[in-house]
């Protein structure tokens, strides 16, 4: 379940169990997140690099997923119909923010972002919780065949890739996730369109613009709430 909460930022309810972690996936109506933590964010460039960040802050290079264990630390990703995931370890106190748009689901961000957890954490895919955010969703993603054959290994059941067809971006990753060990159980999906709600998301597709100040999915661990 997630919730808009009065701030408008959208938060997903199991994420928000957790006691020393504040995330959130900021609208076009939201409060900025409170000041005092370390930010630290990227130069998005649809790859499947991973920056392991370490109480750094500023652009930490280009890449397409950060992941810390570092308290206090904020890690902030930017979407405009693209995917914004967030990936919490419970048992080890770490985390990822993952920017996933279609070329980096291909490419794939997703699994690469998993295993710099695993590597750097010791994270196990079995114990992990992720958040799918709000994003560009099959009624209005509509691709040629150029970009549709390349997700034929994720949905090997489809016989129209070869022509312009819809695609569902947060289905895919739902599939990666799924490939990697992780539950469907502990994978939450707020359904939210980033095309179709133009009153709280911004959309590329829909206003024609790649980089719009504030559309931001912040994540931050912390010792306790605030």
């Amino acid at each position: 379940m997630f919730t808009l909460d009065p701030k408008g930022i959208l938060r997903a309810a199991a994420l928000s169990a957790l006691p020393w972690l504040e995330h959130g996936f900021q609208t076009r109506v939201s409060q900025p997140f409170p000041d005092g933590f370390r930010h630290a964010t990227l130069r998005q460039v649809h790859s499947d690099r991973v920056v392991v960040a370490r109480g750094e802050e500023g652009v930490l290079g280009e890449a397409d997923a950060l992941v810390t264990n570092t308290t206090g630390a904020l890690l902030s990703i930017r979407t405009a119909d693209c995917v914004p995931l967030l990936l919490a370890d419970p048992i080890h106190r770490a985390v990822a923010a993952v920017h996933a748009g279609w070329r980096g689901t291909v490419a794939p961000i997703l699994p690469r972002a998993v295993e710099a957890l695993q590597a750097n954490y010791a994270s196990q895919p079995q114990s992990l919780l992720v958040a799918i955010g709000p994003c560009i969703r099959l009624a209005t993603f509509e691709v040629g065949p150029e970009v549709a054959l390349q997700f034929q290994h994720i949905f090997p059941e489809r016989d129209d890739l070869n022509r312009k067809t819809h695609l569902d971006l947060a289905e895919a990753c739902t599939r990666q996730l799924r490939a990697l060990g992780i539950p469907q159980s502990a994978i939450f999906d707020c359904g939210r369109c980033s095309f179709a709600e133009p009153e709280l998301f911004h959309s590329f597709r829909r206003d024609e613009r790649f980089s719009i100040p504030g559309v931001c999915f912040r994540f931050i661990g912390r010792d306790s709430v605030v």
